[in-house]
């Protein structure tokens, strides 16, 4: 597919959107452009090595709001906020566990008003990090655990949920049914970066499993996120593709880390990632981003692209 026949909608009437959220209408729309990395954006605004990111939506609001309106200048029509890893379980390692809800509610409200009407938040929650097969005990406590997190974003005024990095489909389940609690649709995103062919998660699952499972779980859109780069997500969104009509989230790495020195590389820039971001609306793909090792850039880049008569 040429990219002068793949091209994201008008500027979007978020207004209208946002009043009855259909996301089956809005992957007719395809493709909705969401945003990039925030780790290391938050890093290039003062985030320290070993510091938590989700505290700095108390301690550095600003910084916070500036990753978000930098993606939305850059053409995102859906951000996400910076709780990724704002849930009791992995904030009690900061020492933060008492303050999930704060912690949520004021990433809602910081990516909330820093899109000043232009786009749609999502709210972001990322794995416990702990291995079920392991925590038997864990398992009856998950669903509380997400709920909470959930609840918390829900009341900070996100539009919906996105469930993303997932390895295990005994987790995503759970945190699904938790974030379904809150009434909002949720979308399901797994990364598949372990394989010879980088088409598995940790756990082994492949794209039709994770597709199949969460879509009788009631998922409003499934994806894959982080993973070894755009290349492996056109593949991998294809199979998401046969396995599931629902709408397809893909928000693929900048390609494969490195460490130079102290520090990790990626060695696809944006322009070379917008280039292939024609063959993933082309495989399937309703909503279109980047993760690791992208930034404003790439969403630039890709709104040219795949947008070119409003970019």
């Amino acid at each position: 597919m040429s990219p002068e026949r793949v091209r994201i909608g008008p500027p979007l009437c978020v207004s209208a959107w946002r009043c009855c959220l259909d996301f089956r209408a809005l992957g007719a729309k395809a493709p909705v452009l969401t945003d990039g990395a925030w780790g290391t954006e938050l890093q290039r605004r003062g985030l320290r090595a070993g510091e938590c990111p989700d505290a700095l939506n108390l301690t550095a609001l600003g910084a916070v709001a500036e990753v978000a309106r930098a993606y939305v200048d850059a053409g995102s029509q859906v951000i996400l906020t910076n709780t990724f890893r704002a849930n009791a379980l992995s904030l009690a390692a900061c020492g933060l566990a008492e303050r999930v809800r704060e912690i949520n509610k004021a990433g809602a409200l910081i990516s909330r008003e820093a899109t000043d009407g232009r786009a749609l938040v999502f709210g972001s929650i990322g794995p416990t990090g702990e291995v079920l097969a392991l925590c038997e005990d864990l398992r009856d406590r998950l669903f509380d655990i997400f709920a909470e997190q959930a609840t918390a974003l829900a009341e900070g005024g996100v539009d919906a949920i996105v469930i993303e990095t997932m390895s295990d489909v005994g987790e995503a389940k759970i945190a699904l049914a938790a974030a379904r609690s809150t009434g909002l649709p949720v979308v399901v995103s797994f990364a598949f970066d372990t394989g010879r062919n980088k088409d598995r998660t940790m756990t082994g699952v492949t794209p039709e499993q994770a597709a199949i499972a969460l879509t009788e779980a009631g998922a409003s859109a499934v994806g894959a996120n982080c993973g070894a780069g755009i290349e492996t997500a056109i593949g991998i969104c294809r199979r998401l593709h046969a396995a599931t009509d629902l709408p397809l989230w893909l928000k693929p790495n900048a390609g494969l880390p490195r460490v130079v020195g102290d520090r990790i590389k990626y060695d696809v820039g944006p322009e070379d990632f917008a280039s292939q971001a024609p063959a993933l609306v082309q495989a399937g793909a309703a909503f279109v981003g980047a993760c690791c090792g992208s930034n404003p850039a790439f969403i630039s880049a890709c709104a040219r692209v795949l947008r070119p008569a409003c970019a």
